[in-house]
């Protein structure tokens, strides 16, 4: 059974339905808990063949109307989504160089239903913290700033954790990585040249190929992916391959949701999970 599964089930196993009006609010635990996930596989740290680092304090920025709902649960829903991100990093052979600590706070730059996660790799020690690196971080932004939440799926992971010891001031700069793995270990890096890449997406477990630079998705039958579903318009979105991938919404009614955002046009990366009426769609690309 998958990590956010089991996840799920242990909210809805909580006494008295004590989550029962969050689930109401457009922003989800379920949703956070995945980019946990996707925080800690964006900011993981090779220090050696035995070893690779993720953060450990982990920053949920909210819109009013969402902190306002799940602001009273923040100490029950702060230690299971810390325990799911412990279960997760299990599975991933993932290590922490301290306690795991998830934090909500409100943000007045969110709309309901949007969200940002900061994190930083904090060692027993406060003093040996790393600067906080958000998942977004934006292009052309000023130090210590956020732009605009609909580039979340845009954004490259910030420098890596340095090794204990050596001073956060100016930490060193990885090595490039070499060989046809380096894009994989290069969120948001294109392909490196001469390389192929295979770009796909998965449905309710069905995986359908990416043969042309343009799919679209929808519920018409002249589709290129149909989808059987109530909130999706007959021709929804499309998804454009290329250095990057893109989604852009065809004026659909519904819209859709890249990564947890409400959004028009974004970036696609591998993992990417695209919501569409009730219908999750995960993009996946892969070299060879």
């Amino acid at each position: 059974m998958g990590v956010l599964k089991k996840f799920e089930q242990r909210l809805e196993g909580l006494v008295n339905g004590t989550f029962a009006k969050v689930f109401k609010s457009e922003v989800q635990p379920v949703e956070i808990a995945g980019a946990l996930q996707r925080e800690c596989d964006n900011n993981a740290t090779i220090w050696n063949r035995e070893r690779t680092v993720v953060p450990n304090d982990f920053i949920v920025e909210l819109s009013a109307p969402d902190y306002e709902r799940l602001s009273p649960y923040s100490g029950q829903l702060g230690d299971e989504l810390s325990g799911m991100v412990r279960d997760y990093a299990k599975q991933q052979r993932y290590s922490f160089m301290g306690p795991i600590k998830v934090h909500l706070e409100k943000a007045e730059d969110l709309d309901t239903g949007l969200y940002r996660v900061r994190s930083r790799t904090l060692a027993s020690s406060t003093s040996q913290a790393q600067p906080d690196r958000p998942t977004a971080a934006r292009p052309n932004q000023a130090p210590g700033g956020y732009g605009s939440p609909q580039q979340h799926a845009a954004a490259p992971p910030m420098p890596s954790a340095p090794p204990p010891g050596r001073p956060t001031a100016s930490p060193a700069s990885p090595a490039p990585a070499q060989g046809p793995a380096a894009a994989a270990q290069r969120p948001g890096a294109g392909p490196l040249p001469g390389t192929r890449v295979r770009h796909w997406i998965e449905i309710n477990g069905s995986r359908h190929q990416i043969s042309r630079p343009t799919l679209v998705l929808g519920r018409s039958t002249e589709a290129d992916v149909r989808i059987d579903d109530p909130g999706v318009s007959r021709r929804h979105c499309e998804i454009r391959t290329g250095t990057p991938s893109t989604i852009q919404d065809l004026g659909s009614t519904n819209g859709i949701v890249v990564d947890g955002q409400h959004t028009t046009r974004a970036t696609l990366r591998d993992g990417s999970r695209i919501v569409v009426g009730q219908t999750t769609i995960v993009y996946r690309q892969a070299e060879g």
